[in-house]
């Protein structure tokens, strides 16, 4: 699917989410990438087979002032 050079990694690898968006909603709260992934705003993803991916994003820490 990638016609990018070097390719974009595919939907079944680790850094799935470093390919390039084909197309972007920041309205919507979604990037669909060129490996077909669909990327949602909150880190959740969508794979090309349908499988779902939860949010994975960073806990914040919280420090005492």
């Amino acid at each position: 699917m990638c016609q990018h050079q070097p390719p974009c990694p595919s939907a079944d690898s680790a850094d799935r989410e470093a390919a390039l968006p084909v197309a972007h909603h920041p309205e919507q709260g979604w990037s669909l990438l060129c490996n077909g992934v669909l990327l949602f705003e909150d880190t959740g993803e969508l794979l090309p087979d349908g499988q779902i991916i939860a949010p994975h994003r960073p806990a914040h820490v919280m420090t005492a002032a």
